[in-house]
């Protein structure tokens, strides 16, 4: 094979590849669950994603300051080592609860960071709740939380 040759259908098959993977195995949660965005409790958006689970509280670590100064820029982390079709994630401190829902690829690994907007703390001093929901290639739920505060003013706004 000459080698123009080569790198056409080397070039081909890299831009098809990505384009038939994403087909495959994403799915437009925006556009199959509207109601999941629009939910103003955590609980109210888990069912509209999920349907009525039980998630156990084990398996999901989640990781947030325990009080964030600059409530532009909230660090989240997500881990988990189970085999996982989908890794949701919400707060109750904004007015709707869903942040996010990622697709796992196949064998995907669950080590998740992301920076996030929260409304500072309530005035009377509770606390933030950060939740992700993992669901399982076995068709179960699991859940992990973390409690944060999200300081109003602080040194970075």
């Amino acid at each position: 094979m000459n080698r123009r040759k080569f790198i056409g259908l080397g070039v081909m098959a890299m831009t098809a590849l990505p384009a038939t993977l994403s087909a495959i195995s994403s799915i437009d949660f925006r556009a199959t669950k509207p109601d999941v965005w629009k939910a103003k409790t955590v609980e109210d958006a888990i069912k509209a994603l999920y349907g009525d689970i039980k998630p156990e509280e084990s398996g999901v670590t989640v990781k947030v300051p325990k009080v964030a100064s600059n409530g532009g820029a909230v660090p989240v982390t997500i881990k988990s080592d189970l085999s996982a079709k989908t890794v949701a994630l919400f707060q109750n401190m904004d007015p709707e609860s869903a942040v996010a829902v990622f697709n796992v690829p196949e064998d995907g690994i669950i080590n998740y960071f992301l920076k996030i907007k929260l409304k500072a703390t309530d005035a009377n001093g509770g606390n933030g709740v950060i939740t992700a929901i993992v669901e399982g290639t076995d068709g179960k739920f699991h859940k992990g939380t973390a409690a944060l505060q999200v300081a109003k003013g602080g040194c970075e706004g």
